[in-house]
């Protein structure tokens, strides 16, 4: 048997309320958010008094979703250092495919985004760009060329 589909990505913050809007800004859609506590999810994750917010937006086109979780208890653990490079270990980014790469960049530096690199251009194929959000959140960016 193989997978069917990847579900989602989880994304742990500390303001729900700023990812939420950076996400939106972007063109993902709230589908809903609600506490999350209880043994179940104790168990899932393998912590125990776990007590936390979460969101969860969609992609224009249903495929894709961003989970987005804000832990009341136990409090979240900050990764070192906070803006990691590109080569550190783990993921990094989520990317996604654009149809005004100058426009989105705009639109996200309201919220707070920066660029990490430079808005760059793969030879006649694509635009892309890393954009840094709240929470230090990565979205790489491609704008596809004709």
């Amino acid at each position: 048997m193989t997978i069917q589909r990847m579900d989602n990505v989880l994304i742990v913050v500390d303001d729900l309320d700023a990812a939420i809007s950076f996400f939106v800004e972007l063109g993902m859609e709230l589908e809903g958010k609600a506490p999350i506590e209880g043994r179940w999810v104790e168990r899932v994750i393998g912590i125990d008094d776990v007590r936390q917010d979460i969101a969860m937006l969609r992609t224009p086109d249903g495929h894709g979703r961003i989970e987005l979780a804000m832990f009341h208890t136990p409090k979240a653990i900050s990764a070192e250092p906070k803006d990691a490079p590109a080569n550190t270990l783990g993921i990094h980014r989520v990317m996604f495919a654009v149809d005004d790469i100058e426009d989105v960049v705009a639109r996200l530096r309201t919220h707070g985004a920066e660029l990490v690199g430079e808005l760059a251009q793969y030879e006649d194929v694509y635009r892309l760009c890393y954009v840094r959000g709240p929470e230090g959140i990565i979205v790489g960016l491609a704008e596809q060329l004709s």
